[in-house]
């Protein structure tokens, strides 16, 4: 019981489940997003540095310029939603492959967010600072995990989409067969390319949760995140081949990575081995 217990004190606890949740909510938003796209039978790996960029950019604007807290708010669902449009573009109607134009995009996210923080790390105002910081109530308010709440809202919206709108089945059709999808009558590019949008809108709308729930964000990172939100719509049952989602699946994925992370914490052991339990 010695891992378990290290240092005396029980991974079950207040603070080890909601440090597990404010990993949980943006990695949830992240995997949302990229579940449509994987639906589609395509892959997005820039969603880490989008969301990164997105705060970085949002968040420099708040504290450099003094743009109102709203408009910043805002501005980080628009920069996620605009890198969305221009890889769904690429993807749908040029016919990029989704792998190549999300790595390109991915590099772009960094370079476009170090360049215009001036390599500057930025600290969003916390509950200290004296600042308005109702935005970080949207994660939690008091001892109320609002940021759960929202989560399985955006989960709820997500799989209503994805299950029960002609959009969501377009989507999932293109991954089983996207030319009989075309040879039907169906405009498969501008369903395709809205899955693109929605990701993009998903990793904005997860920066917001990351800075609501950490302060810093430091330019040119942002990779790792890829591969947990991937991680969790594999682990949720969405096929990577494409043509099957379980948004269900990637909100428990997300809770699985989250754990996966406070437990190794908990056990005193080095976080790298997130990556390796992940993995396997």
């Amino acid at each position: 019981l010695s891992p378990i217990l290290h240092n005396g004190t029980s991974f079950v606890n207040y603070a080890r489940i909601m440090s597990a949740l404010n990993y949980c909510y943006f990695i949830g938003f992240l995997g949302l997003g990229v579940t449509f796209v994987i639906a589609t039978g395509g892959i997005d790996f820039s969603i880490g540095s989008v969301m990164f960029c997105a705060a970085l950019i949002s968040g420099y604007c708040l504290t450099k310029y003094n743009v109102p807290l709203p408009v910043c708010l805002l501005m980080s669902v628009l920069i996620g939603t605009l890198f969305g449009t221009i890889g769904g573009v690429f993807v749908a109607y040029i016919h990029l492959p989704s792998f190549i134009t999300s790595m390109a995009l991915m590099l772009v996210a960094k370079g476009v967010g170090s360049i215009f923080t001036k390599t500057q790390s930025v600290s969003w105002p916390n509950l200290s600072s004296g600042q308005t910081v109702w935005f970080r109530y949207l994660v939690k308010w008091g001892d109320v995990p609002t940021g759960l709440f929202l989560l399985l809202l955006f989960a709820v919206i997500c799989g209503v989409i994805l299950t029960k709108t002609r959009a969501g089945r377009y989507m999932i059709c293109l991954g089983s067969n996207k030319e009989a999808v075309r040879l039907s009558g169906v405009d498969v590019r501008k369903w395709e390319m809205l899955a693109y949008v929605i990701c993009g809108t998903m990793a904005g709308l997860a920066a917001i949760f990351y800075v609501g729930a950490y302060t810093t964000v430091q330019p040119g990172l942002g990779d790792t995140f890829n591969n947990d939100a991937i991680a969790a719509c594999v682990m949720g049952g969405t096929s990577m081949a494409g043509g099957s989602a379980s948004i269900l699946g990637t909100i428990i994925g997300a809770i699985i990575v989250a754990l996966v992370q406070e437990g190794i914490l908990a056990m005193g052991f080095n976080i790298n081995y997130q990556y390796v339990l992940t993995g396997l």
